[in-house]
């Protein structure tokens, strides 16, 4: 502020903190370790909103919550205020260990070997601040699951763990080199099994292998992913298990003593009994909370509950906002209806995991009132997208205009329902922080001789059976994107066996060719 430190000096340092160089602003990036927040933490971020910003936040695809607004001279008070409730932005940027996330439905699923969360928790004390992972060759960002059914897309990640139990001991499954960006690449295997006491020796190994061999002359191939695909697997695991035998002594069980500490704040809430023929009644006379109930509840692993989630996809919505009146109104109502526990998704929605059948009704009525009680969840509406060209330096595309004229498309044409299961994601440049290689469609607007031109993509899945997904054919002028998925979701209306058979499933069943023709027609006829 005071002119003692250049931009290029003042870069890494603000940068380590989270503070972006925006368009129009700085931009100030939080972290919700793991995606869980509580109740006074929402209000803390509303009120931030309100003071130093422009009364909303941008919740983003790493279960962080953006602020496009602040003034460089607030960014001290702001951080202040975080660390009042218990929030930080430290290291949700830089070349470190960026914000461990998991499961949104993490302790709430049924499927689950273990809670993610603790684990996760354990994972942010140790690389926070950990002084021989603060230059690393680049970024770094770990996912944990805890489930038989991946919810946190650990093959995309620099590291994924998978909790599982093998003879009844538990431990993670581990991956390696997975990433999005200018090149996607789904991770690799790189250890079966991992004892779960093993934890943080074998990732302070795998991080001490890449630090020694990540490339650093050139940033575009400085990612694990990269490293992994230049060296080959087999030589990781190799430099990985002889850092690991080193390493592990020095642990002396002083980890898992930690994590003993932490499971504490993970308890599960003292669910209460449940009499759900209020909400049987409630869906019966109805028909917007029936579709509701239908769309945005998850199973959960204790009877008379559900998971809610609370999609920030409302019409003409852009994707993840949400103001500081409805941060306060999920905080009261979580509170009131939600044992007190709230949730960022990684497809920018908000969950609240653990909601007794009987307080559907009234926490129905609550989001209703504040216009966050879309019933879209999974639906192609509920379409992921960057800010975009609308704010960020990198971008080379608008991305909430196309996914607002998209939703608004299908709206228009009462086709949400129609369609059923369907991910969309849009990214406005090759970084993919839309995560567009992982839709079953993506779109990746890109800049060409000055002009938006929009490539799409078909078969993308991070969930079901992990892919990235493959370029249809030449990209679309803004103008364009709008009649091309219309094209392209007649198609799959006309080609699927019944209505259960989601695009995803078509596309597999059929391959790309009717697709790619219903987005080319002048091609197919040629």
């Amino acid at each position: 502020l005071d002119g003692s430190l250049t931009e290029d000096e003042f870069r890494p340092l603000r940068l380590m903190n989270g503070v972006y160089l925006q368009l129009h602003a700085y931009m100030l990036r939080v972290a919700i370790p793991y995606g869980t927040i509580s109740p006074d933490q929402m209000r803390g971020l509303a009120a931030i909103a309100d003071r130093w910003d422009r009364g909303y936040g941008h919740f983003t695809t790493r279960q962080n919550i953006q602020f496009n607004w602040p003034a460089l001279v607030d960014i001290p008070d702001i951080l202040d205020a975080l660390a009042d409730v218990g929030l930080h932005a430290i290291q949700t940027s830089g070349n470190t260990i960026r914000n461990v996330t998991t499961d949104a439905f993490a302790g709430a699923a049924a499927d689950e070997a273990d809670d993610p969360r603790p684990w996760a928790e354990l994972l942010r004390v140790w690389s926070t601040d950990h002084a021989e992972f603060q230059f690393l060759p680049r970024k770094f960002k770990i996912a944990v699951s805890g489930g038989a059914k991946d919810r946190a897309v650990i093959p995309a990640h620099d590291i994924g763990l998978r909790l599982k139990r093998q003879d009844g001991a538990l431990g993670f499954e581990a991956w390696i080199g997975g990433g999005l960006g200018r090149t996607p690449m789904l991770g690799q295997v790189v250890r079966d099994f991992l004892p779960a006491a093993d934890l943080l020796p074998y990732v302070e190994a795998i991080l001490a292998a890449y630090n020694l061999s990540g490339r650093r002359d050139n940033k575009y191939k400085a990612r694990i992913k990269i490293t992994v695909a230049e060296r080959g697997l087999d030589v990781m695991r190799a430099e990985i298990e002889a850092e690991f035998a080193r390493r592990r002594a020095v642990f002396r069980g002083v980890d898992t003593a930690l994590l003993d500490g932490l499971r504490a704040r993970f308890a599960p809430p003292a669910f209460r009994e449940v009499d759900a023929s209020g909400y049987e009644a409630a869906r019966a006379a109805d028909p917007a909370f029936r579709s509701f109930t239908d769309t945005n509840l998850s199973p959960h692993r204790v009877p008379g509950h559900a998971s809610v989630t609370v999609t920030l996809k409302a019409a003409g919505a852009t994707p993840g906002d949400a103001t500081s009146d409805q941060m306060r109104t999920l905080a009261d109502l979580a509170e009131r209806h939600g044992y007190g526990d709230l949730r960022i998704a990684h497809d920018q929605n908000v969950v609240l995991p653990h909601v007794p059948l009987d307080a559907l009704p009234a926490l129905y009525a609550g989001l209703r009132a504040a216009g966050l009680a879309t019933a879209n969840a999974g639906r192609i509406t509920d379409i992921v997208a960057c800010p975009g060209m609308d704010f960020c330096t990198l971008a080379t595309a608008r991305s909430t205009p196309v996914a607002q004229e998209i939703a608004a498309y299908v709206r228009a044409r009462d086709l949400d329902d129609e369609i059923g299961a369907f991910d969309l994601r849009i990214s406005g440049c090759i970084n993919a922080c839309g995560h567009h290689h992982l839709g079953h469609v993506g779109i990746l607007g890109l800049d060409r001789a000055g002009v938006e031109n929009y490539q799409i993509t078909l078969g993308g899945d991070g969930y079901d059976a992990p892919a990235i997904g493959e370029r249809a054919g030449a990209g679309f002028p803004y103008d364009q994107v709008v009649p091309a998925i219309g094209r392209l979701l007649d198609a799959y209306l006309a080609v699927r066996e019944t209505p259960e058979e989601r695009f995803i499933d078509a596309l597999r069943r059929l391959g790309p060719a009717p697709f790619k023709a219903a987005l080319y027609p002048e091609a197919a006829h040629a």
